[in-house]
């Protein structure tokens, strides 16, 4: 994804001239700007948007983006330095502010726009806070960070994800003045030449971010597609080739074969590598390989450029190369709202280039009018200052909208927070209690509000869970710390997410509530994969856990019994790990509760109640779990495990439902909401207590404390009983 730095053209300076410290221009060490980099721009550009639009992999544009970043900026600097002795940071920096700020506010405010018209509720959140941080250049490290959060896995693609690389280059920019000054520095001091000091330090950070990127890329590959330590070396390698390009003198025959090869390369490139390959890695050396051939092609030698150099420097290729900047802002939010309405995966052929013609007429008016007028604005005024103002005022109404509207959300969520007290208007689970109130249950706005409730339900036990990364253990004590009888919570999100019902039975009734739970990670005593992958952290956790029960000796472990999957109902299954790590709590004399897992549906729950409504947002129970409980087929269990079934909370008639008693189940595919959960706790409570057998139960009931107005159904044998608990595993 693209660079802005390199789709400007800027005035140039003489030897006579002023400085220009952070000019854009392409030439080698003796002057002369070269059409061929221009060239060379429009058609990474093409190639990101064309296989964005039709083939959703990567292209290789933005590696070649960030080769010539720093083969300009590199250039640029040093030539700096060796004419005046010193680096103007102030002025650096706010003409790169002037020159990308103004377009790239534009778009993020379009963003914010098209997300209220087009994109459910669901994504509202997310969308400002991606938003939020592509204006102020971190980006990159939002994603990041969602890219190792399991419970984020299901996020559908940001309208701004591609302002991943234009931080990136924020964050070069930052830094690579500070280098080149520092090199100078040192080459004042010692006697020695700026480009020599300056191509030993570019030179050394080449080398170590690319030793990072190789490391990072087959350990946390997905992490290392946004990391900066990993990108770095790809705009250093540039800054490299700036520094020494002016001495390659190759003959015309190898001149035009590395012309040739190299724009055959990067055209290929993302039809070869696409997804199959660890992305940057070893893989990105392919299209920056395939940039420098291109680069030393042009550079020199005897006679005129190669013909594919000469190819690249035609007037149709430099004019869209002047304009690539802004096709590359407009192109990925132009394809997700498209998507969004049309309700594709993929376009069209003329899907495609309605697709691309749209995000070229928004390139070509935001040239026009927002990069024009702002350097009208400043044409009079050239300081520093005022093109640090010009760039920050279009940002600072772009943060400001943001913070409007998540100021408006969190009204709305507090308004249904208080319409969602009485239990008659937002029963959830326990309308299964009382034929009467389901029978006239008002039409209200669901609860939670979708636009909140991921970031509400998650929060709730983020320091007592384990991240995909994470080796260590986290442990949280709920409820009365120093309680008699203690419970256990433990296993996987789908262990997680009883929590909010776990939690008020354990506080109606005395009980301390220990919380040990890891994203991905069932509570097993065989090795477990993720993505297909080894997941030996979960290993190590799973360890550490058994250590904390064997020290803590708890009377019982409520975990998950079996596992379901999305796609088909027989691959529901109890692990034989499941059964071992049994076997071995009744070892330690602890009590375990299996609770069956929990439906999974082919779509984002909270996305369809906004679309469709939630009468809409159902799916069938075969989607990913058997018709009957699995927990009957078992043989050989341990005279510790009791089985809890819920299933008919959840699912009536063979279909599971998004929405029961005006409460959203899920939040994404297949995790409840904090709300609905909750609501769990008063069907829960008799067929847990049952469960446990000697489990102190003082108090009365949650429903009686709450004042219900219905009165849950017991697990003794009541007219109407749901079969929740199943003592004897062979029972149906």
């Amino acid at each position: 994804m693209s660079l802005p730095a390199l789709f400007r053209r800027s005035s140039t300076t003489g030897a006579t001239g002023a400085k220009s410290p952070g000019r854009p221009v392409d030439h080698v060490r003796g002057g002369g700007r070269r059409a061929d980099i221009e060239g060379l721009r429009a058609v990474a550009a093409l190639l990101i948007a064309v296989y964005h639009i039709w083939f959703g992999t990567v292209s290789g544009g933005v590696d070649v983006f960030l080769l010539l970043t720093g083969f300009l900026i590199t250039g640029s600097l040093v030539r700096t330095m060796e004419r005046d002795g010193r680096i103007g940071f102030g002025a650096f920096w706010a003409r790169l502010v002037k020159r990308l700020f103004p377009a790239g506010a534009v778009v993020l405010a379009a963003v914010l726009i098209g997300a209220h018209l087009f994109l459910p509720r669901s994504r509202w959140t997310g969308v400002i806070a991606e938003v939020q941080a592509s204006a102020l250049y971190v980006g990159n490290w939002h994603l990041a960070l969602d890219s190792v959060d399991y419970m984020a896995e299901n996020a559908a693609a940001s309208p701004v994800q591609h302002f991943w690389s234009l931080a990136v280059q924020g964050q070069f920019y930052l830094l690579w003045p500070l280098l080149i000054a520092a090199a100078g520095l040192l080459a004042a001091r010692w006697g020695l030449s700026v480009r020599a000091t300056a191509l030993v330090a570019v030179g050394a950070v080449l080398a170590v971010s690319f030793g990072y990127s190789l490391w990072i890329t087959a350990t946390e590959p997905v992490w290392a597609y946004f990391d900066t330590g990993a990108r770095l070396w790809e705009p250093a390698l540039g800054g490299v080739l700036a520094l020494v390009v002016h001495r390659v003198r190759l003959p015309r025959w190898l001149r035009t074969t590395a012309g040739w090869l190299g724009l055959a390369a990067l055209a290929a490139c993302g039809a070869v590598i696409g997804d199959a390959l660890p992305y940057p890695g070893v893989a990105s050396l392919w299209p920056t390989s395939a940039a420098v051939l291109v680069v030393v092609a042009g550079a020199g030698g005897d006679g005129a450029p190669p013909w594919a150099n000469r190819l690249l420097g035609l007037r149709p290729l430099t004019w869209l190369g002047g304009h690539a900047y802004t096709l590359f802002l407009w192109h990925w939010p132009v394809l997700v709202f498209y998507l969004e309405i049309t309700g594709q995966v993929r376009p069209s052929l003329p899907g495609g280039l309605l697709v691309l013609g749209l995000s070229f007429a928004a390139a070509l008016a935001t040239s026009r009018v927002v990069d024009g007028g702002v350097g009208r604005l400043t044409r009079a005024r050239s300081s520093p200052s005022w093109s640090l103002a010009a760039g920050v005022l279009f940002v600072v109404p772009v943060l400001a909208a943001g913070l409007v509207w998540s100021e408006s959300i969190e009204q709305g969520r507090r308004m249904r927070l208080e319409l969602s007290s009485d239990p008659l208007s937002y029963p959830g689970a326990a309308v299964h209690l009382s034929p009467e109130l389901r029978a006239n249950l008002p039409a209200l706005p669901v609860y939670p509000d979708t636009t909140t409730v991921v970031r509400d339900t998650i929060d709730q036990t983020s320091e007592c869970n384990s991240l995909l990364p994470d080796t260590e253990m986290r442990r949280c004590v709920f409820g009365d710390s120093g309680a008699d009888y203690t419970v256990v919570l433990t296993g996987s999100s789908h262990a997680r997410h009883w929590f909010q019902a776990l939690l008020p039975i354990a506080e109606q009734h005395g009980w301390r509530l220990v919380v040990m739970t890891k994203n991905a990670c069932q509570f097993s005593a065989e090795p477990q994969t993720y993505r297909g992958e080894p997941f030996s952290e979960c290993t190590v956790w799973n360890e550490q856990v058994m250590d904390e029960i064997a020290q803590l000796r708890p009377d019982a472990v409520f975990a998950l019994g079996s596992l379901t999957r999305a796609g088909g109902g027989t691959a529901e299954h109890v692990p034989p790990g499941f059964v071992e790590r049994w076997r071995q709590l009744d070892d330690l004399g602890v009590d375990v509760v299996a609770v069956r897992d929990t439906p999974r549906f082919g779509f984002d729950v909270a996305e369809c109640v906004d679309r469709h409504g939630p009468g809409s947002c159902t799916e069938e129970q075969s989607y990913s779990m058997s018709l009957s409980s699995p927990f009957g087929e078992l043989e050989d269990v341990p005279g510790n495990t009791r089985f809890l079934d819920m299933t008919d909370y959840l699912c009536e008639n063979g279909r599971c439902h998004g929405v029961i008693g005006n409460q959203l189940v899920y939040y994404d595919t297949n995790h409840f909401s904090y709300a609905f959960s909750t609501s769990l706790a008063v069907v829960l409570e008799p067929h847990l207590l049952d469960a446990l057998g000697g489990a102190p139960a003082d108090g009365g009931t949650l429903a009686e404390a709450a004042g219900h107005p219905f009165t849950p159904v017991g697990a003794t044998g009541e007219e109407g009983e749901r079969p929740a608990v199943m003592n004897d595993p062979h029972r149906q």
